[in-house]
């Protein structure tokens, strides 16, 4: 079999299926959508992922291995952060893939199929332009402690399962722009479901957080 060139077509096929083959897993990928958020420790990405610590560090080092994330020590704990890249790019562009040959949003129910128009994202762009006239609500749903790592300006955190309880908080004179974790996430589609039933207009926002983070947008942190 003749060597590789630097260059030779074959070489970038080889390194697209180890990212084919490294990506091909949901734990790998929910542990993904979590480090997207800010920078975790091996035990809270296991808690949030469902796995043990033994097998959610296995994925991690699978990741690690494949240059998508770093880790540093700080005392007992490893924690992980993303690598530099388009890695947010490259999800992101997996959820509309599956998003365009499925035609349907990834864990909805069928009812949400017939209403899409509820489901319309708005872009980075169109926000950012949005937010310089100040007449839209951000809503973050996803958790608290997510939300204190890193959200968008001016953002009300109701976590996805609380929403339907604390609608109050809401105008329903402003439109709702809703986000969550990103590419794989579902959570702002299924508020926005929600509130579109109230009466409320709202939208989610396409990419969700690490994609507004990874664009160098303005974020803040803490509560």
């Amino acid at each position: 079999m003749p060597m590789m060139q630097a260059g030779d077509p074959s070489r970038i096929v080889v390194e697209l299926a180890e990212l084919g083959r490294t990506l091909g897993n949901a734990h790998r990928l929910v542990l993904l959508e979590h480090i997207a958020q800010g920078e975790r420790a091996v035990e809270r990405l296991a808690e949030l992922s469902g796995l043990s610590i033994a097998n959610a560090s296995q994925h991690l080092q699978h990741l690690k291995r494949a240059g998508m994330v770093q880790s540093r020590r700080d005392g007992k704990q490893v924690l992980y952060r993303l690598s530099n890249g388009p890695l947010v790019d490259v999800l992101q562009a997996l959820r509309k893939y599956v998003e365009y040959t499925h035609k349907e949003m990834l864990e909805l129910v069928a009812d949400n199929f017939k209403h899409r128009d509820r489901l319309e994202a708005i872009s980075r762009d169109e926000l950012v332009e949005r937010l310089k006239t100040g007449a839209i609500t951000i809503l973050d749903v996803r958790s608290t402690d997510e939300f204190a790592l890193g959200h968008l300006p001016g953002a009300i955190n109701i976590p996805a399962e609380d929403l339907a309880q604390q609608l109050t908080k809401l105008s329903n004179k402003l439109e709702i722009v809703a986000y969550c974790r990103g590419p794989f996430c579902v959570l702002s589609e299924r508020a926005i479901t929600l509130l579109a039933s109230q009466g409320y207009r709202a939208r989610r926002l396409d990419g969700g957080f690490p994609a507004w983070s990874e664009a160098g947008l303005p974020i803040e942190s803490g509560d």
